[in-house]
């Protein structure tokens, strides 16, 4: 075990271990599938797709930053402030969230991670915490599609303020304009889908993601995925991956 104040790939793991500390026991995890694509390439109704057909946990890196916050966790009493000002959460704090929620009794079976890791450092980081535990069969998706076509996409999104539901109303409007077909709640557009913020959102993942896709590359870990087309045909396309890099047994 690494002792107070051990940096791992540059990452100290103080936090690291006190959520192995509350997790308890070695964990092993048959199968983890890393979603990787720019915003609004439509990995979060991918990771849920294939969450349920291969019996995978749905891990958002997002809903664990919510959880924690809203728990009053002690990441994330720390997170909030950060949050608050709009800044990223640094990678030790998000790398503690993740490692306590990976090793909970219901990722056993398989996780998907959507959404994280989101730089080369964050993959470092979640290596140095894998070692930790036992063994895993690991394959990442790399979904990729046109700028112009996400700008479209994100653009054209609402959401359901309730549930979370997603709508588009170009390609899966709501039957009734602004509402959600599913519970009736208000449909909204998020503040930041805008043209502008999203042109600079996709600039941003993709400064980032070509070390990240580089790394895992060099692993032969990473299978592409056209993202353009209907996601149904991108759900099939992911599906013939990951029926032909079953998990390890």
């Amino acid at each position: 075990m690494y002792p107070e104040g051990t940096t791992l790939n540059g990452l100290n793991f103080r936090y690291q271990r006190s959520a192995q500390a509350s997790a308890g026991t070695l964990w092993y995890c048959a199968r983890m599938v890393i979603l990787l694509g720019p915003p609004g390439v439509g990995k979060g109704t991918q990771a849920q797709r294939i969450a349920e057909q291969y019996g995978l946990q749905h891990v958002s890196t997002g809903d664990v930053l919510r959880d924690n916050v809203h728990r009053g966790t002690e990441l994330g009493r720390k997170a909030k402030p950060i949050i608050d000002r709009g800044e990223l959460v640094p990678d030790d704090i998000v790398l503690a969230m993740v490692q306590a929620r990976v090793v909970q009794s219901d990722c056993k079976n398989g996780l998907i991670l959507d959404g994280f890791p989101r730089t080369l450092r964050q993959a470092k980081g979640l290596e140095g915490i894998y070692r930790l535990y036992k063994s895993r069969s690991t394959t990442v998706l790399n979904i990729v599609a046109q700028p112009e076509l996400l700008v479209r996409r994100m653009t054209n999104r609402r959401i359901c303020k309730m549930s979370g539901h997603i709508y588009n109303l170009v390609n899966r409007p709501p039957m009734r304009p602004d509402i959600c077909d599913a519970d009736g709640s208000e449909l909204m557009q998020r503040p930041d889908d805008t043209d502008a913020v999203i042109r600079e959102r996709i600039r941003t993942y993709e400064c980032h993601a070509r070390p990240l896709i580089d790394y895992y590359s060099a692993q032969g870990l990473v299978h592409e995925v056209q993202g353009a087309a209907d996601p149904d045909a991108v759900r099939a396309n992911i599906m013939k991956v990951l029926d032909r890099e079953g998990p390890t047994k």
